[in-house]
């Protein structure tokens, strides 16, 4: 562990009765604080701790999952907490975008699911399942045969939901994206919704807190009143404004990817003013790339300098 990161983070995590969840003490986030202070830059290392100091989702996106399942969750039982995880694994994954993969088949992922499952034991924890994997079929994605997909997303839910003290939301976009709300309904239906705990939204994105309740509420109304959680590690300035129009490619990729002026949001907590709003997350790891956009690593690869600007233009 890191000299520095780890009993902060835990103390505060521990000291949070509104935050049941898990701060990971050797997060990219509390490296760069470590590193950061070996080399004098003192300000900058505690800007960085308005990240390394809160729980972040642990996202699963490649083959053999359990041993960090494992991992992730034992730790987080250990210290009487939650881990937050993604499954990120689903065929076609991204519809060949900036986060191109996932299994090789229907049958590779049923295996994936059924190996993650196992390694989550009694355990508790918040499952986000397979980020955009709903909207972009919904959106028009031609790369997937929608019935199959829904088809895996239902067996994802379902043999989740059979590992006692697993919150399972299924991922449902985001306000921006698919505007009316409707459109997603009889999608999320077929693919499992009613067995979840509720769906995801914002996830990676930067709507507000506001757009997103607002958002959640409607499609709650269709869902049998569905219960949702909402990803504000980004949103604290809201949407990027200089996308334009963003129904051009172009401008719309402006708006999601890696945009500049942004800030991280509401910390993570269960306390929330709406009884269908489950928990604000960081789902989104704060300071991980969207993409190869504005300069930024491949997606999911840690970039210091925009993590540094969330940090800095967070209000709290």
């Amino acid at each position: 562990m890191l000299a520095g990161a780890c009993c902060t983070g835990a103390s505060r995590g521990a000291g949070d009765t509104s935050s049941p969840f898990w701060v990971d003490p050797d997060s990219r986030a509390a490296q760069q604080v470590a590193a950061w202070r070996r080399d004098g830059r003192a300000a900058d290392a505690a800007l960085m701790d308005r990240i390394a100091l809160h729980p972040q989702a642990e996202w699963l996106n490649g083959p053999n999952p359990g041993p960090v399942v494992r991992a992730r969750t034992t730790a987080a039982a250990r210290a009487g907490r939650l881990a937050v995880l993604v499954a990120y694994y689903i065929p076609n994954r991204d519809c060949g975008q900036y986060s191109t993969g996932g299994a090789a088949d229907a049958a590779d992922y049923r295996v994936w699911v059924d190996q993650f499952a196992a390694a989550l034991g009694d355990r508790g924890a918040y499952l986000i399942v397979e980020p955009d994997a709903v909207s972009q079929v919904v959106a028009g994605c031609t790369r997937v045969v929608a019935a199959e997909r829904y088809a895996l997303l239902a067996y994802a839910i379902d043999r989740f939901k059979r590992q006692p003290h697993t919150h399972v939301y299924l991922d449902a976009g985001n306000s921006s994206w698919i505007p009316d709300a409707w459109r997603q309904v009889e999608a999320l239906k077929s693919s499992g919704v009613a067995r979840a705990d509720g769906i995801a939204l914002n996830v990676s994105n930067f709507q507000t807190n506001k757009a997103s309740s607002a958002y959640g509420n409607w499609l709650s109304k269709d869902l049998a009143g569905k219960h949702y959680v909402i990803d504000t590690s980004r949103n604290g300035n809201g949407p990027y404004a200089g996308a334009g129009d963003t129904t051009s490619a172009t401008s719309a990729t402006d708006a999601w990817c890696n945009p500049p002026g942004r800030a991280l949001g509401t910390p993570p907590t269960t306390r929330t003013d709406n009884a269908l709003l489950d928990a604000y997350l960081w789902i989104k790891r704060p300071g991980e790339s969207d993409g190869t956009c504005r300069g930024g690593p491949p997606a999911g690869q840690w970039w210091p300098s925009y993590a540094l600007e969330l940090a800095r233009n967070a209000t709290g």
